[in-house]
């Protein structure tokens, strides 16, 4: 009786070996280009993700999440669409986090994501066009349309008594897709914009852009640009030139690197990302402080949340494969269910084990809206004293 008993409790175990799995999921980031500054802590905000549901124990019957990274350079869509393909094809991974910027998600997603069926889940492509996509339910975003971004930067705008503004936008489908959508929101709340136009990144030289831009005027000039690239170069060049002392700042461009680049020369400026505040932030950002980096910097929260919804899907679905597992991220994401916060993501998983509903708050009070993003809180900030300073949640 004792050998048949050890005997079926060795079936038992060897049953829960074979049924674990090292679910590799996929990340493609622009970890060169012109927003490689905010690619690592994006990076261990999916790397802590992961770490937390594989040393829980609970995810898939004991799987494990390994991470396999690539370069989107995050403007290259033939690199981005190149680099999403060998994770599909050669990597076998079975969801991606990204892609980063909106033009070469647009085309990872057309060209790779889709046709192959993996689940794509972006933190920060932004792009209105995002949401018109017929994604077959494989593509969702924890950051919020530039469609809202547009309406709340120029409402920002206007309360700080800027009536009338410059815009110079990064020649992309983020950069035009955010500044049409604040032009036209701004001009209906009753400001006057001066001039909209495209700047390419790389230059080594912004003084003709400067120019056209300082012949235009405005109370501001709005940088719908990149930290790392032509936005920089552009808040360079008019500060050089004294074109403009003013600068209003979307999530492209809200980064430390803006701080250590211009300090206290932003003293008037002003803008905004997305964000979030609440317990599920606060515990994000403690976890990111033991973690060593930090958890404010931009699309960090996001990031997080995306790794997360991947895995509680394939949780939920009792599967890691995406064709399965894409319909059950909207359910996980939204009520019914009990509240799962940052730093609860066992929790989660035990729940969903037990056939129990979840509502994933997360770090960024995620709640999807169709075809699959979500509304989204943002930060405003402000650059007094040389520092990046919060100054509301809206």
């Amino acid at each position: 009786m004792r050998k048949l008993l050890l005997a079926t409790a060795a079936c038992i175990m060897a049953a829960g070996v074979a049924s674990a799995e090292d679910v590799k999921i996929g990340v493609s980031f622009g970890f060169t280009g012109p927003l490689e500054s905010m690619s690592p802590n994006m990076l261990k905000s999916v790397e802590m993700a992961a770490k937390e549901i594989s040393d829980s124990g609970k995810f898939l019957d004991g799987s494990k999440i390994s991470i396999v990274k690539a370069d989107s350079t995050c403007t290259d869509a033939a690199a981005a669409v190149a680099g999403v393909e060998r994770l599909v094809t050669s990597d076998h991974v079975k969801g991606i986090v990204g892609g980063m910027c909106s033009g070469e998600t647009i085309a990872s997603l057309e060209k790779v994501g889709v046709p192959n069926g993996v689940v794509m889940i972006s933190p920060s492509a932004t792009s209105p066009a995002l949401s018109t996509i017929d994604s077959k339910g494989y593509f969702y975003r924890t950051s919020p349309s530039d469609a809202r971004q547009g309406d709340v930067m120029a409402d920002i705008t206007l309360e700080h008594g800027i009536k009338s503004v410059a815009v110079t936008y990064t020649n992309n489908d983020y950069g035009k897709g955010l500044a049409d959508s604040f032009v036209k929101a701004y001009e209906a709340k009753g400001g006057k914009v001066t001039i909209n136009t495209a700047h390419d990144d790389g230059k080594a030289d912004y003084s003709a852009e400067v120019a056209a831009l300082a012949a235009a005027g405005g109370d501001a000039l709005v940088v719908a640009g990149y930290v790392d690239q032509g936005g920089s170069g552009i808040v360079q060049g008019a500060l050089d030139t004294g074109a403009f002392s003013t600068f209003v700042f979307p999530d492209g461009m809200i980064s430390q690197v803006l701080v250590t680049k211009f300090g206290k020369s932003l003293e008037t400026s002003f803008g905004q990302n997305p964000s979030a505040e609440g317990e599920g932030h606060d515990k994000f950002m403690e976890m990111a402080k033991a973690d060593g980096f930090d958890g404010s910097s931009a699309f960090a929260g996001e990031t997080y949340d995306a790794t997360a919804l991947i895995a509680l899907a394939m949780q939920a679905a009792k599967s890691s494969d995406p064709k399965v597992y894409k319909d059950k991220i909207m359910d996980i994401a939204n009520a019914p269910g009990e509240k799962i916060y940052a730093g609860e993501l066992a929790k989660g998983l035990e729940l969903l084990a037990e056939g129990k509903d979840i509502d994933y708050v997360g770090a960024t009070s995620v709640e999807l809206l169709p075809p699959g993003e979500t509304a989204g809180v943002y930060r405003e900030v402000d650059f007094k004293g040389g520092t990046m300073n919060v100054v509301k949640y809206r």
